[in-house]
Parts: structure tokens; C-alpha cells; sequence
């Protein structure tokens, strides 16, 4: 995780869901596996890392020209209720 500490490294987008998988994968760790307090520090460690990683992917344009905040805010739907006229 040396590379992902370093603030000017810049994953690349098609990296984010191994990064959410990773990220996945220590958190149940965490919770599945009796660790040391030095284990769990650097388990710890490891997330918050890949959290920032995750961040500073967050407004990188995906192929389509749009970034990840784009499109969930395109995703969501309003629904308006209209009457009909009886």
C-alpha cells in the first residue's frame, strides 16, 4: 500500500472496483479474524488508503466524458404526481 499513501500517485479509473473490492475484503477481515492491536492497525491503515484512493477517483471522467458524480446524480429519478382531470 506504499504507492496508494503517496499523494501524488493517481490510480486509475478502471481500478475502482478492485480498490471497493479490496477495501471489502480487509473490512471483513476485520470482523471474521481475532487480530493483534499491530494487525488491526495496519488493517486500518490499509483501509483508510484505500479510501483515499477512492476519493480522489471520484470526480476522474469515465469514458463517456461524465464522472461518477454525474452519473449517480443522472440515475436518480423525480417522480411527479399529476391528477387527472375528471
Amino acid at each position: 500500500m506504499a504507492c496508494a499513501k503517496c499523494s501524488f500517485y493517481m490510480p486509475k479509473g478502471s481500478t475502482a472496483s478492485a480498490l471497493l473490492e479490496g477495501k471489502n475484503n480487509l473490512l471483513r477481515m476485520r470482523q471474521e479474524i481475532p487480530l493483534t492491536e499491530a494487525e488491526m492497525a495496519a488493517l486500518d491503515d490499509g483501509v483508510s488508503a484505500l479510501e483515499s484512493l477512492l476519493s480522489r477517483l471520484v470526480d476522474v471522467p469515465t469514458p463517456s466524458g461524465q464522472t461518477p458524480v454525474q452519473l449517480r446524480a443522472e440515475s436518480l429519478v423525480q417522480i411527479d404526481v399529476v391528477q387527472a382531470a375528471v
